[in-house]
């Protein structure tokens, strides 16, 4: 009589099988990770390595000139040389650009909230964004120039925080209105506050909005600090080496400094790629990529 309930109890005995099964490769350090890795950033690294030969070989074959397009080992010549002359005015520009990114994404934050809260500011001050929107940067860098002084970096994050306050506001303050109403039904049955609305709903289902824009303005403000340098201002900044080496027909040396300006920009991006893990790991977008 008791056979049937020993053989029922082997049901729930833990077997090695099953406490592994499925868990192939996630752990860090095995292959199944490597392959992971390799399957997720090998194409992007191969496409890079393709792009780089492919250049300098028909820049090579076609013989063309430097000042139309330099090959990528004068670049890369040029690079080493004038390293750290590059690197040193490239750290500067990211000084403008995080400054203005700073200011105008908690501008805009601040402005997102308000506009969730009281519909009047939102209807009020919308059209206002997206005219500052509209402005192009060769139009905000001379009227920054005049209202500071043209030779501070502030000139230049008055330009950034203006490109990067409009993406920011308005993803912002789509994540915070795309709330399911069921949600805020239940937390007024509950006779939650305003506030602990916000907290509890509202401002977790605007991380995802909030970060997207942030990586958009990320790369805004490396390029609207670049181009705000080339309206006057010191010259040991990025925008000014461009300009001037470009005027001088040392393409090579102008061609180093983007590449400065692109590692800077991707490095600012996985910054926020970085943050956004940390601070959103619930989101299923994040799961997904892991799995992939």
């Amino acid at each position: 009589m008791t056979e049937p309930a020993d053989r029922d109890l082997d049901l729930f005995e833990p077997r090695e099988t099953d406490v592994f099964a499925g868990f192939e490769g996630d752990i860090p350090g095995e292959p199944g990770r490597i392959e992971t890795w390799i399957r997720a950033y090998g194409p992007a690294a191969v496409a890079f390595v393709v792009v780089l030969v492919l250049w300098e070989a028909l820049t090579r074959a076609f013989d063309v000139e430097t000042f139309l397009l330099p090959k990528p080992s004068e670049i890369a010549q040029r690079f080493v040389v004038n390293f750290d002359v590059i690197w040193a005015a490239g750290f500067r520009t990211f000084f403008e650009a995080l400054g203005g990114f700073v200011v105008g994404g908690v501008l805009a934050v601040v402005m997102a909230l308000a506009t969730v809260r009281w519909s009047a500011v939102r209807e009020g001050l919308l059209p206002f964004a997206i005219a500052a929107n509209t402005m192009p940067i060769i139009a905000l860098a001379p009227i920054a120039n005049n209202w500071f002084n043209v030779t501070s970096p502030v000139s230049k994050m008055a330009v950034v925080a203006v490109i990067v306050f409009f993406p920011v506001m308005i993803n912002t303050a789509r994540g915070l209105l795309e709330v399911q109403p069921e949600e805020l039904e239940l937390l007024r049955a509950a006779a939650a506050t305003p506030r602990q609305i916000l907290r509890l709903v509202r401002i977790p289902s605007a991380l995802p909005f909030f970060f997207s824009s942030l990586k958009v303005a990320s790369a805004l403000s490396i390029i609207g600090a670049i181009v705000a340098e080339y309206f006057g201002g010191p010259q040991d900044v990025l925008g000014q080496y461009i300009l001037n080496r470009a005027n001088l027909f040392q393409f090579p040396d102008a061609w180093a400094a983007i590449v400065v300006a692109s590692i800077i920009g991707i490095t600012f991006y996985m910054v926020i790629v970085v943050a956004e893990r940390l601070a959103m790991p619930w989101h299923v977008s994040l799961r997904e990529t892991d799995t992939a």
